[in-house]
């Protein structure tokens, strides 16, 4: 006990002897309005240790004395600051740093936050934290979009969302003034592969939830405004994951006046699809290759290009399936054997030239054409034999949970050989004036389109030894009116050839004024879109106009007003009912919206937040219905409803932890049509029409939330987490009508989250021969998708046995799932 007691204090005596002599760094940080900055990261060079400012901008960090350290000052937005120390025993000095903020200069290019100048209401989205969100789909961009107010999305595996009671076609995507199509033939998530938008070439997001501007096109729902990257100097990155890789190089030559950017994507979700109900072999391979070249060809032309390849393949041979569904007192179990196999290949081409002329420092003039093209063939053919049980539901049986009276054995047969080739050119030109009150912009674009489509696909169903729907007995006598009992009858029989080929021609014309006086600022945009479709004769016409008013308050509050008629001419997926035929009479769908909201910016815990509130009606007129299956949208082919969609949705976003912007968005929403010349019959013959029901995205409640945080002490380890929840969604059984569609799909809930450490920084010391002295930084991530294990529903198969009676056998989504994803910049 001595020995251990004189150990003990000699070890105390040796610390607290180390520990005077230790010598000490101190100091303040500002930027250049001498203002503190807190959570600045103070590291020595090469080195794991450091601390951060405090609320004042102060810091304090012990170091080794006699010798020499370099001690690294870095802030996002802010240049780098390195000093180098060498303290005697005991020493303590004070460093105080001012820091400035980095800047990129664009040649004739000056960005600013015109928000209130413009009278836009355009969410601006940071494009860094596209490559934080944890994400299966992998889409960056649109893993973001599905995080903002009024968005709603039920699937993880798909990149599309619905906007406001809207479906996936009636939202509007553009990259550099450039629209960007989804898309035919794709019916699920998996299929999907890559969207277009390329995370790491962003600069700019923007997106409008309704009520957006005149120069945008012709959709009902929303827009999403991205802009890629005009580097000035050599930079690339590189991202490992088990979901895939992907690389991009910028730079800049010629003194500037060259920019380009490539990126390459290889995504493979093999290792998610392998968790997935349906067992098989899984063989996904999603390609993408990009480029954007701008070159300044004097003071007033510049030329771009942007190019686009993809080819997303998808393979799969299914072997068998089990799921059990049901209640507590009410269990069953579905088991599928699968034969056969499916291959669908989608490759998109897209290429697209700007010139810009900028004849005074005033005007600026575009002259846009682009050319798209996708090739989409699917083709399967798979038998599926299935057993539906009912399962002991007894705690106290030994065969609880067991298979233990069979209720149907059946079989399915499903085939397909589509094949979709369709090809838009378009030329368009774009002006902008601008003067210190004014901003005027106009727009004249001509399309031409031609979709070739050949549709062949059916369905067959045996249950129990009969095919259904059953067809009349005949056996032991002839009657031409009685169909023969060897005669198969197939289900979803979609047999049809189309060559479509049309011209387009659309413009627009739109100014803002802006008033700014002692106690207020307004600004109005006012404008009108026209188009004209040579298939259908039909010309549309509609105004919008959007205010916003900034009063001289103590409090940072703006208010928006805007209104308008918002016409979706028919592409061609609109055009095709349920059998495959063309409707080319088929008229554009209208949305007659009014958007009031507010945006209010306070102080909380001395940090800043953002609260947003918008309230909107649209009268939805000319509607086509449609049913969704997962991601496959089938519509009628006939303006046969009206509708409306009202709600309200709330954002706040702000730095809820210091230095790390985190948000939450809550919607409440309904929307509803009444479909014309829908009724039925009661059972004592009363006639009766059902009126307004809920659309196929009626869904009442979303709320996101994406958080970020990360150790006060080591700002090196970060943590990032998307949570979302949406509400019920209506369905029914196959081909039958809305008024049938009385059950709920369950809320969909999900929590992703992903944790990262910085294995290297800018300021990272590393020897000479090192690799990694390449690299401005390097991260590992380790991120766990549906974090509490909930099994979401996406749609429904259903079987049937002789009698009629159909069951609704759940398509789970994917469960619990680690990714590790290693991302290096250069």
């Amino acid at each position: 006990m001595k020995r251990l007691l004189l150990f003990f204090l000699l070890t105390i005596a040796s610390c607290w002897i180390q520990a005077q002599e230790k010598a000490t760094v101190t100091g303040r940080v500002v930027d250049v309005n001498r203002k503190p900055l807190p959570l600045v990261n103070i590291a020595l060079m090469g080195l794991p240790t450091g601390t951060v400012t405090n609320d004042q901008g102060r810091y304090e960090m012990k170091v080794s004395p006699n010798t020499t350290y370099t001690l690294v000052f870095s802030f996002i937005g802010y240049k780098t600051v390195t000093e180098k120390i060498n303290l005697k025993p005991g020493e303590k000095k004070e460093i105080n740093r001012t820091l400035i903020m980095s800047t990129t200069e664009l040649n004739g290019l000056d960005v600013k936050d015109n928000r209130i100048n413009r009278g836009s209401n355009l969410i601006k989205i940071n494009p860094k934290t596209a490559t934080l969100i944890p994400s299966v789909s992998g889409g960056g961009v649109e893993a973001l979009v599905k995080t903002m107010p009024g968005v709603a999305s039920n699937n993880e595996l798909s990149s599309q969302y619905s906007v406001r009671g809207g479906n996936f076609d009636e939202n509007l995507v553009y990259v550099n003034d450039i629209e960007i199509y989804r898309p035919f033939l794709v019916r699920s998530g998996q299929q999907e592969g890559l969207s277009f938008l390329n995370s790491d070439l962003v600069s700019s997001i923007q997106f409008s939830a309704g009520g957006f501007d005149a120069k945008y096109g012709e959709k009902m729902s929303s827009v999403l405004d991205i802009t890629y990257k005009k580097p000035t100097e050599t930079a690339g990155s590189i991202t490992l994951s088990l979901l895939g890789a992907s690389a991009h190089l910028e730079g800049a030559a010629d003194s500037g006046r060259l920019n380009y950017l490539i990126g390459i994507r290889q995504k493979s979700n093999q290792y998610v699809l392998n968790s997935l109900q349906t067992k098989g072999e899984y063989k996904p391979s999603f390609t993408d290759l990009q480029s954007y070249v701008n070159y300044s060809l004097s003071k007033k032309f510049e030329i771009s290009f942007l190019g686009n390849y993809a080819r997303n393949l998808y393979r799969v041979v299914p072997q068998d399936r089990e799921t059990a569904f049901g209640t507590m007192l009410e269990a069953y179990q579905f088991k599928v054997y699968f034969e056969g196999q499916e291959k669908d290949m989608f490759e998109n081409y897209l290429g697209a030239v700007t010139l810009t002329y900028r004849p005074y420092s005033r005007v600026s003039l575009k002259l846009i054409t682009s050319g798209f093209r996708t090739v989409e063939t699917e083709t399967f053919d798979i038998l599926g034999q299935y057993y539906l049980s009912r399962l002991e539901t007894n705690w106290g049986n030994d065969n609880f949970g067991q298979p233990v009276e069979p209720i149907g054995v059946g079989s399915y047969l499903n085939h397909a050989r589509n094949k979709l080739d369709a090809r838009v050119f378009n030329i368009e030109q774009r002006g902008a004036y601008e003067t210190p009150n004014k901003f005027l912009q106009w727009g004249f674009k001509v399309q031409h389109e031609q979709i070739i489509d050949k549709l062949r696909e059916w369905t067959l169903i045996d249950s129990a030894g009969y095919t259904l729907p059953h067809p009349n007995d005949s056996a032991g006598y002839t009657n031409p009116s009685v169909q023969p009992y060897d005669s198969l009858t197939l289900q979803d029989v979609t047999r049809a050839k189309h060559d479509v080929s049309s011209m387009r021609y659309n413009g627009f014309i739109q100014n803002t004024w802006t008033l700014n006086t002692d106690s207020t600022r307004m600004s109005v945009t006012a404008g009108i879109r026209a188009s004209y479709w040579d298939l259908n004769k039909q010309f549309l016409f509609g105004p919008r106009i959007s205010m916003s008013f900034k009063p001289n308050w103590k409090k940072d509050i703006i208010f928006r007003l805007s209104t308008g008629v918002y016409h979706q001419p028919p592409f061609y997926r609109e055009l095709r009912n349920y059998s495959g035929e063309l409707n080319t009479k088929l008229k554009a769908q209208s949305s007659y919206q009014i958007v009031a909201g507010s945006d209010w910016d306070f102080l909380a815990w001395k940090r800043p937040f953002k609260f947003v509130t918008e309230v909107y009606y649209k009268y939805l007129d000319n509607l086509v219905s449609y049913e969704v299956d997962n991601v496959r949208i089938r519509y009628s082919g006939k303006n046969d409803a009206v509708g409306y969609a009202v709600g309200i949705d709330f954002r706040v976003n702000g730095d809820f932890v210091k230095g790390a912007e985190s948000w939450a968005s809550l919607s409440i929403m309904q929307t509803r049509e009444n479909i014309k010349g829908d009724y039925y019959y009661t059972a004592d013959s009363v006639k009766v029409e059902p009126g307004f029901l809920p659309r196929p995205t009626d869904q009442r409640v979303n709320f996101n939330l994406f958080f970020q945080d990360f150790l006060p002490k080591n700002p090196t380890y970060k943590m990032h987490l998307n949570l979302v929840f949406g509400s019920s969604l209506r369905f029914g059984p196959p081909r039958s009508p809305q008024y049938l569609h009385t059950y709920k799909i369950p809320p969909y809930k999900r929590v992703d989250i992903g944790f990262s450490k910085q294995i290297k920084g800018e300021g990272s010391k590393v020897s000479a021969k090192s690799p990694l002295r390449y690299f401005k930084q390097i991260w590992i991530s380790a991120e766990i998708f549906n974090l509490l294990q909930i099994s979401n529903t996406i749609s429904y198969f259903w079987v049937s046995d002789i009698t009629g009676r159909q069951y609704a056998i759940p398509n789970y989504l994917t469960p619990r799932q680690l990714n590790i994803k290693i991302y290096a910049q250069f």
